[in-house]
């Protein structure tokens, strides 16, 4: 039907327009094709396009790039009406299923979601009050060890006197094992147990050598009348024939212990007249001589390796050459002089080596048992009587090193004087390369640097980890008594007493150079005394950045008394103290100095100071810091950190200023409230008047805790201080408490 003007009416086209749409949905084609091509056959329209792509929306649901409108349309275009009821039902019954699952979820977690509320409202109740637990545990804790202290002191007598009655009473034993040695020896001669004889004379053999003139003169000569026959003995063994081979070998062994001289002067007569009956055999009795003198010195090579005096080895030398001189008579074809000298020669450069490898080992034992000890609590002077101990054990070790050298080329034997200036060369080399490897083996035990395979073994019980303070400290101290006392000894005596040699050739100039070695040491010394600063400040910073941090600053309550960081900051600065009062030399103390402004009256006592605070509000809080960074333009420049000398003052300052820095850079961390501001002022006002009994110049000291004070003025949402009678009755309170404690302990 058409209207009057012949158009068709709109809700026609609209309804035309939507079925035709719906039949083109329905046949899975274009609806903008099928309205175009208008006579198109349905079967026409059911056939895809050979080059279409299969719809992949509608497997991207779950996906994150889903995309709804691209979703709808494609699920418009390839499903009809049934279809799309079908999937409506379906999505709505996931919907309903989703809402359920999520609703079960919420009430399953409810319970905990109620539970994990108390537990914080627990939590935040439980902490409240922990800072005072805390103090009156560690009060606690220094009554205990006060106590403990007490008991330790009461004892310590009673252990003395135990400890000296086991002494004496091992000394008495030995003394009666002495004056029982005739008797004993006269049993064994008479059952023949020559073994046990030699083994009961050569345990007593020192004791003889010590007090042998004096109070065991009987007792020795008795002895050693019951040795001579246990000799003669022993000989007729050697010598009988009818003897089994295996008694004569036991009495070559026996007779070998007790040193008793082979008679080389009879052997150098047989083989004289083994000569003259058997001309021809010389060649056989060239290599008899020649496996006799090496067996014998392969026997005195081997007692090198147990240290053994100069004075034996010269006498065990001694005879050798004598010998080999007496059959170098009868055969000189063996070369035994030549033999015995290249020998010798090296057998005194193994022994002079083996000396400095001793006393490196004696040294490092004395610092190895300080270092065992130092973690416990010290008595008073124990580390100054150490300290001492390593002095001794150092410059004494090398003074008797050189005493002993003395017998090396003392001697007028030919030996000696062909050998006398590769000894002193010897003995200045030793000396060179000694303080060298002393200086290696202290940068090893301080734990600045991984030791060598050749000191591997006497750093067994070393835990390089571990390595206490005191020890670095010990060893700074140390380099500096090697280089100023030591070594000018040394130099002196080898001056006086080893100059010469020259046998060797050297590359590098002479073989012992002072210069450099004190130049080693001075640079060692300063390297472990900043060390040691560095270990200190760094274990107190951990312990002041763990603490300051543990607090709300911006919830902080009013201040009733001075922080807990604090106390732990002057325990271990007096740990400090204690361990460098007794390594380190002290200063003359001077005149105190005033603070930067010329002033000797306490911030806290001065009259104007205190009217300003107590008409102190916000308003002039804040004029006040724009006053303070003011002052800071004009004010002169002070010179906080120094070089560090070789002192107790030094040091001492040195550390507390590095802990005070650190401190302020914690405080810059932060933000106070005025209570949190007021307690740090409280606490720099405590620190300032307990601290300045401990160093020699107030003035930095006092500048860092005003640059605490002023950090934490900056972090301050309101600062406000403290007025001063307040902060005089919490210090003077706090004072009160430690000179009890302190009485107490005592």
């Amino acid at each position: 039907m058409a209207t009057a003007s012949g158009a068709p009416p709109p809700a026609m086209d609209e309804k035309a327009r939507r079925t035709r749409d719906l039949l083109a949905s329905f046949y899975n084609t274009d609806p903008s094709a099928a309205a175009g091509a208008g006579a198109a056959s349905p079967a026409s329209l059911a056939r895809p396009s050979p080059t279409a792509a299969p719809a992949s929306p509608l497997d991207s649901i779950n996906s994150t790039s889903f995309d709804p409108e691209t979703y709808m349309n494609v699920l418009v275009q390839q499903s009809n009406l049934e279809s799309l009821l079908q999937r409506h039902v379906k999505m709505a019954a996931e919907i309903k299923n989703l809402d359920t699952d999520l609703q079960m979820l919420v009430y399953e977690n409810y319970n905990k979601f109620i539970s994990a509320t108390d537990t914080i409202k627990r939590m935040k109740t439980n902490i409240v009050g922990m800072e005072a637990n805390m103090e009156q545990l560690l009060s606690k804790i220094t009554s205990v060890q006060s106590k403990s202290d007490t008991v330790n002191t009461s004892l310590f007598d009673k252990r003395e006197n135990i400890e000296k009655l086991h002494r004496t009473r091992n000394l008495l034993r030995k003394v009666q094992f002495i004056y029982d040695l005739p008797t004993r020896l006269n049993k064994c001669i008479k059952t023949e147990a020559y073994a046990d004889a030699v083994r009961f004379f050569t345990g007593a053999k020192p004791i003889f050598e010590a007090y042998g003139d004096t109070s065991f003169q009987d007792c020795k000569k008795a002895s050693e009348e019951a040795m001579d026959l246990v000799i003669q003995h022993l000989q007729a063994k050697l010598y009988s024939d009818s003897e089994p081979i295996e008694a004569r070998a036991e009495a070559v062994v026996l007779l070998k212990k007790l040193n008793f001289p082979a008679s080389i002067g009879d052997i150098s007569k047989a083989f004289r007249a083994y000569l003259i009956i058997f001309p021809d055999s010389e060649r056989r009795l060239i290599e008899l001589a020649q496996a006799l003198f090496s067996n014998r010195y392969e026997t005195v090579r081997g007692n090198l390796k147990k240290r053994i005096p100069s004075t034996d080895l010269l006498a065990m030398l001694r005879s050798l050459w004598e010998d080999a001189s007496a059959i170098d008579e009868v055969i000189p074809e063996a070369a035994l002089p030549a033999f015995s000298l290249e020998t010798t020669r090296d057998m005194i450069g193994q022994h002079i080596a083996t000396a400095f490898l001793h006393l490196q080992s004696e040294i490092s034992d004395a610092l190895v048992k300080t270092h065992s000890t130092s973690n416990e609590k010290l008595e008073e002077s124990q580390l100054q009587n150490a300290m001492d101990t390593s002095k001794i054990r150092v410059s004494q070790g090398c003074i008797d090193l050189l005493q002993e050298f003395h017998h090396l080329i003392d001697g007028n034997t030919e030996l000696l004087l062909k050998l006398r200036d590769l000894i002193i060369d010897w003995v200045q080399e030793g000396f060179q390369d000694f303080f060298q490897k002393l200086d290696r083996h202290f940068h090893v035990l301080s734990g600045r640097s991984k030791s060598f395979p050749q000191e591997s073994s006497a750093l067994d019980s070393v835990q390089i980890d571990k390595v206490p303070t005191v020890l670095v400290l010990m060893l700074a101290q140390l380099c500096v008594y090697i280089e100023q006392t030591t070594i000018p000894k040394v130099t002196e005596e080898l001056a006086s007493s080893f100059s010469g040699g020259g046998a060797r050739s050297y590359e590098y100039g002479p073989p012992f150079v002072p210069g450099e070695i004190c130049r080693l040491y001075r640079s060692s010394g300063e390297k472990f005394l900043h060390h040691y600063i560095n270990m200190k400040t760094q274990k107190i910073s951990k312990l002041l950045n763990k603490r300051f941090t543990t607090p709300v600053w911006i919830k902080h309550k009013e201040p009733r008394e001075v922080n807990m960081f604090v106390d732990l900051l002057l325990l271990e600065f007096n740990g400090v103290v204690s361990e460098v009062k007794q390594i380190l030399p002290g200063l003359i103390r001077r005149h105190r100095h005033s603070d930067s402004t010329g002033s000797t009256t306490s911030s806290r006592s001065n009259p104007m100071r205190e009217d300003m605070l107590n008409r102190s509000n916000t308003n002039r809080a804040r004029s006040q810091f724009l006053e303070n960074h003011l002052a800071k333009l004009f004010e002169q420049k002070m010179e906080i950190f120094t070089k560090v000398e070789y002192t107790q003052e030094s040091v001492i300052s040195t550390v507390l200023k590095l802990c005070l820095k650190s401190l302020q850079e914690f405080v810059r961390l932060q933000t106070f409230n005025r209570s949190g501001f007021q307690q740090i002022q409280l606490d720099m006002e405590f620190l300032k008047s307990f601290l300045k009994e401990f160093v020699d110049d107030e003035a930095p000291i006092s500048f860092l805790l005003k640059e605490v004070n002023n950090a934490a003025h900056e972090r301050c949402l309101d600062p406000i201080p403290l007025e001063p009678p307040i902060l005089d009755k919490l210090i003077n309170a706090k004072l009160a408490k430690i000179k009890e404690q302190n009485l107490n302990m005592q």
